[in-house]
């Protein structure tokens, strides 16, 4: 899996875990190991042109998911290779918003850094909150992801590779 990590943002964010964060993500969902993905971290201004352009919305937001060749997760009992591969999409993520807004959740702004990651990612993949049984969808699969991480993470001090312990079970 790829993973482009543009640190456009002026802030000092942690992009080689972003970028292992993501892989680890995208191989949990099960998506083909040649897909790919570009992750943007950018400032408020970039972030706020994007979202009057792309969501008819005033201000900086936290996150923006831009799906490519509409990927979906893989199932536990396929195998990744016999899926689609290609280009799931472009995230564009606004640490300084994610630092701003992070005490309201509970988060150290890295901690809010890589739960938007997820989120986008969730997006890029067709998940979306809009409806409450989307919602509690969207948000327990992020948890668990989040989790997964956290595990995984800590038994794994180099972070340079997530490793594969398992799959995330999808609907």
């Amino acid at each position: 899996m790829t993973v482009d990590v543009l640190d456009e943002s002026g802030t000092d964010t942690d992009v080689e875990e972003l970028s292992v964060l993501a892989r680890f993500v995208m191989q949990r969902m099960r998506l083909h190991p040649r897909a790919e993905l570009c992750l943007r971290l950018v400032d408020e201004d970039t972030i706020a042109t994007l979202n009057a352009q792309w969501m008819d919305k005033q201000g900086p937001t936290d996150v923006l998911a831009f799906p490519m060749d509409e990927l979906t997760p893989g199932h536990a009992d396929g195998d990744v290779d016999d899926l689609p591969d290609g280009y799931l999409g472009d995230l564009a993520l606004c640490p300084t918003v994610a630092a701003a807004q992070a005490s309201e959740h509970g988060n150290s702004a890295a901690e809010e850094t890589r739960l938007l990651t997820v989120h986008g990612i969730l997006h890029l993949l067709g998940y979306d909150h809009g409806e409450p049984d989307e919602h509690r969808e969207m948000f327990a699969l992020q948890a668990r992801l989040l989790a997964d991480w956290e595990a995984v993470r800590e038994q794994r001090p180099d972070r340079d590779d997530p490793g594969s312990a398992g799959d995330v079970t999808v609907p």
